[in-house]
């Protein structure tokens, strides 16, 4: 931690864990999102289990250095909800946990809460740290409703009675509690909050001003240098459903020392004199800057070797259009990068200029993949690219300009402007269509576009779609059907496709997915992740409607009657069919257009949203959850309360990893 470390990780799952474990190990997931947890068909004897979901990243929390240890800090908050079976006497509880392993401990039922057993309880080979949540007394327990601080043992360093707060972490009729819990690695303090929330869905409460339980603490000490962030829970004599609704985390990085150790030796091993410190600073400085040519030099060759190598735009001229890439000029910025609207004068030719923002390796392959993607491609409905520029480690592309901008800034406008007509949003999304037909069956390789959304849906003075922002592409071989992103998924949550958390592949289908989640938007100008009559996703709304025979009543309300009717419905079934939790479900891009064209039938849709099915005889490997890669992510995203037990979705694994 070299002063302020300026990267951090994030990590945001959306759903409901709930902890239940077979006597034999084996561990279910069952996910809900039913406030009202519809029990009937649980095993209701689930006693003496336990359970862990862990992320299987693990994170640095600690380094030492030249004599002097540096501690990560994080964040984490999450929403729990404690249900009694039968209303019969508790179970023993949940505790967030920093462990040292993916392994869930033998024999860890009841007082262990999942988190250690006799034998290695109080070991100082147990490394973990616990904010346990304990709602059953044992005898060294203060009461049954308490937070405690556990450091290597079931039994807390610190503990606050709950009742006085007015908290009841298991009451008979479940409340939902929001939960922060920080760690100041400068300070070395964790501390604990807890405010109740109204309803699952509902606003989060403020986070309160003062801790519930505070402690001083040297992770150093309790766990390993490597570990990794979850949850875990048990149960005894007595059964509970111990649940995560939510979970946002946080952890300051602490980045790998290894650099600054080599850099070390070689100081150590050139000796103390000043001639050869100055040598050696020279050395590197040579070093850094024939670095710095040769990937200059690689990267243009690379370029001069592209089949129909687009335009060189030099910077300069590109600095002139932009106004010096003034903010007023600033369209809009992603992941990858800023655009900015341009004008070269001398061909009276407006622009749109991307500039890659990342640091300069991952610049260069994000540069590269976009530019490899894009360049090849020719079809109507894409935006064009007209060139590129390298300029001292600049990275820009040059594409035509959209003067309608992109589809998201006209569905959803203030109230002083009209509404999108309705021959318009059909028009677009027929275009959005071909251009995804194209993608994944007329082009010579299948491209995955990964990053299908409105906002990247461009539109030209005539309002014709063109499909942009390749950053996320890739051109699969003909053999294959996914690509894996090392990085792990990315993408826009409710875009994203639920096996892609699961797989950390991106298919044609995912495209598919995201493509529904659009129909949807246009179709019911309402963004995908909009929480409406209670639920989290608009796509659990539309499917509602439809299973009561109101489909039409999803269609935007600002359209009042001026859209045709069987075209919507049209559009919004073919929207949930798309957005079919099982990706063998969903049409292919051909089906999808001739759907729209009316040249096939409307596809039959379920009336109840189906449940997401993940048959997995092992270990869940979720590649997708690459805490180094997700900004803003959603597992399982999408299940929202609908009146019927089709919402409970399992997964069964012999270790759970989240």
């Amino acid at each position: 931690m070299r002063k302020l470390i300026p990267k951090f990780i994030f990590v945001t799952l959306s759903a409901v864990y709930c902890f239940l474990a077979t006597v034999d190990g084996t561990t279910s997931l069952k996910t809900f999102i039913d406030s009202g947890l519809r029990l009937a068909d649980f095993d209701m004897y689930m006693t003496y289990n336990s359970a862990r979901i862990l992320l299987k990243q693990p994170f640095k929390l600690w380094d030492d250095h030249a004599g002097k240890t540096h501690l990560a800090s994080f964040n984490t908050s999450f929403l729990i909800n404690v249900y009694r079976l039968r209303n019969d006497t508790t179970g023993e509880g949940l505790a967030f946990v920093i462990a040292p392993d993916l392994l869930l401990p033998p024999n860890s039922f009841g007082q262990f809460l999942g988190l250690t057993n006799s034998i290695t309880d109080k070991s100082d080979s147990n490394k973990l740290v616990a904010v346990e949540f304990d709602t059953f007394k044992q005898y060294f327990d203060p009461d049954d409703n308490h937070v405690g601080i556990d450091l290597n043992s079931i039994k807390s360093i610190k503990t606050e009675y709950l009742t006085p707060h007015n908290i009841t972490i298991a009451p008979i009729g479940a409340k939902f509690y929001n939960v922060w819990v920080d760690y100041d690695g400068l300070n070395m303090v964790i501390d604990v909050y807890i405010a109740e929330q109204a309803t699952h869905n509902g606003a989060t409460p403020p986070k309160p001003s003062s801790p519930i339980l505070s402690a001083d603490l040297n992770l150093r000490d309790y766990v390993n240098q490597q570990s990794y962030f979850g949850f875990s829970a048990s149960t005894g004599n007595e059964s509970q459903l111990n649940c995560v609704l939510r979970w946002n985390l946080t952890v300051h990085y602490l980045p790998s020392g290894k650099r600054l150790d080599i850099w070390q030796k070689i100081l150590l091993g050139a000796g103390m004199a000043a001639l050869a410190l100055v040598g050696a600073a020279g050395f590197r400085c040579l070093f850094h800057r024939q670095m710095e040519a040769s990937s200059k030099s690689n990267l243009l060759g690379r370029l001069k070797c592209l089949p129909g190598t687009p335009r060189e735009f030099k910077f300069r001229d590109l600095k002139k259009a932009t106004n010096g890439f003034d903010k007023k000029n600033k369209l809009g910025q992603g992941g990858f990068g800023v655009v900015y609207r341009g004008l070269l004068a001398k061909e009276n030719m407006e622009i749109a200029v991307k500039w890659f923002s990342r640091e300069s390796i991952k610049g260069q392959h994000d540069f590269l993949a976009e530019l490899t993607i894009i360049n090849r491609l020719r079809h109507k409905h894409l935006v064009k690219l007209l060139g590129w520029c390298h300029k001292n480690g600049k990275l820009l592309l040059v594409y035509e300009y959209m003067p309608n901008g992109s589809l998201d800034q006209h569905l959803f406008v203030g109230t002083n402007k009209e509404a999108l007509e309705w021959n318009l949003r059909h028009k677009i999304v027929s275009g959005v269509a071909s251009a995804l037909h194209y993608l994944h069956n007329e082009y010579d390789q299948r491209v995955v576009h990964r990053d299908l959304k409105a906002s990247n849906i461009m539109l030209d003075s005539e309002f014709n779609a063109r499909l942009g922002d390749f950053g996320l592409a890739r051109a699969l071989d003909n053999e294959k059907t996914s690509y894996t992103e090392a990085e792990g998924v990315l993408g826009t949550i409710g875009y994203i496709a639920p096996e892609c958390f699961l797989t950390g592949k991106a298919t044609q289908l995912s495209d598919v997915y995201a493509f529904g989640a659009v129909l949807l938007e246009v179709v019911c100008g309402q963004r995908p992740g909009t929480k409406i009559a209670g639920f989290q996703f608009l796509v659990d709304w539309v499917w509602l409607l439809h299973r009561d025979g109101r489909l039409l009543e999803a269609v935007d309300t600002r359209l009042g009657d001026d859209y045709i009717a069987e075209e919507a419905e049209r559009l919004l079934l073919l929207g949930l069919a798309c957005s079919h939790p099982n990706a063998n479900e969903r049409p292919n891009a051909q089906a999808i257009l001739q759907i729209i064209s009316g040249t096939a039938s409307m596809p039959t849709v379920p009336p109840f949203k189906p449940a997401f099915i993940w048959h997995a005889g092992g270990p869940v490997d979720m590649d997708s959850v690459n805490t180094r890669s997700i900004t803003s992510s959603s597992f399982l995203s999408g299940w929202s309360p609908l009146e019927s037990q089709r919402e409970c979705v399992m997964i069964e694994t012999s270790t759970l990893l989240v």
